[in-house]
């Protein structure tokens, strides 16, 4: 998980307070057959390389299986090495539909892929009468995938992409790009805080561009940082999150406990950490740790998530096993109380 910069440290930090809550549950229930779960935790900075580093330290150690992970290219690199390891690997959070390159069988997944969650968060935008979106992107894998996705689900239905190169622009630049392109949505697809923060804050300054909406579907505004560096300036850019609109017992009770452990909300990240040990546990108990056991159960799981019930198939498109479906809301910040989430849109 990424635990420090330039790593989203709030995902980090809330993918491992799910992770930690999960595994004190079950070593206060008796462990797995008698034994403690152990975490061993890794920083990967949001760097594929240290990460792949990390797997294989991690497989020399003999861990029974992976967890974790925000980041979608690092999360690839992750699934990369632990599919030529044959180290079962469940990813919590990551997105990108090919997480590996051809399909393989250890390695599943709880976050829906990209596909889905950014064609519903292309179906609120239409909803909402937004059809010309401008995107500010970075070059990465990840956001030229969200805005190919965002491009094939609008243009048949009437939309336009208009694509800004984070690159050779600055906030204030892009500014001006945008006064021009008569795009009512600008949505971020660059990294948090930066240059994310200062686009949104040259944005809000600018007379011209009162009326568009910042949206920011990679999730930024989920985690307090987004609140407390933006204050009001932060509130209305609707982003996805993997949440239920009503939460189970069970959902509820991890929320307050992972409430107390972070003395914030918990984001989404931190249910989909709590999720991940679930499963595993569930699997540890019924398989052991013989690591090709445990990649042959991933199609007989069924556990009870915080989020519904888990169950992983084989969905066309994506190269792992994958939970189909997590719940999915396009939500925002309320402009009266930042500090509050709206829901705006569910699938």
């Amino acid at each position: 998980m990424p635990l420090t910069r330039p790593g989203w440290v709030g995902s980090g930090k809330h993918l491992l307070a799910g992770l930690e809550l999960a595994v004190r549950e079950v070593n206060d229930a008796g462990g797995i057959a008698g034994r403690p779960l152990e975490l061993v935790v890794r920083d990967t900075a949001a760097d594929p390389e240290r990460a792949a580093a990390a797997v294989d330290e991690l497989a020399h150690l003999g861990v029974a299986a992976l967890a974790g992970e925000y980041h979608s290219v690092v999360a690839r690199a992750v699934a990369a090495r632990a599919d030529a390891l044959g180290l079962p690997y469940l990813c919590s959070s990551a997105v990108l539909d090919a997480l590996t390159e051809q399909p393989t069988d250890w390695v599943a997944r709880l976050a829906p892929p990209q596909s889905r969650g950014w064609q519903t968060y292309a179906d609120f935008l239409l909803g909402a009468g937004h059809s010309r979106i401008a995107v500010a992107a970075q070059p990465s894998v990840y956001w030229a995938s969200g805005a190919r996705i965002l491009r094939d689900h609008l243009t048949p239905r009437g939309g336009t992409v208009i694509e800004l190169d984070m690159s050779t622009l600055t906030p204030t630049t892009m500014c001006e790009e945008l006064v021009g392109s008569g795009a009512t949505t600008l949505l971020l697809l660059v990294g948090h805080p930066e240059p994310a923060a200062s686009i949104v804050k040259a944005v809000r300054t600018d007379r011209r561009l009162a009326k568009i909406m910042i949206g920011a579907p990679a999730g930024q505004p989920e985690f307090a940082e987004w609140a407390t560096s933006l204050g009001a300036d932060g509130a209305a850019v609707p982003f996805l999150r993997y949440l239920p609109e009503h939460l189970s017992p069970l959902g509820a009770r991890v929320e307050a406990a992972l409430r107390e452990r972070l003395a914030e909300v918990p984001s989404f990240v931190a249910f989909e950490g709590y999720d991940t040990v679930a499963v595993l546990a569930e699997v540890l108990r019924a398989h052991g740790t013989d690591r090709a056991r445990i990649a042959e159960a991933w199609p007989h799981v069924a556990v009870e998530g915080t989020r519904g019930q888990i169950r992983f198939s084989r969905v066309p498109g994506v190269s792992v096993w994958q939970w189909a479906w997590p719940p999915i809301q396009v939500t925002d910040r309320d402009p009266a109380q930042p500090d509050r989430l709206r829901t705006r849109h569910t699938r």
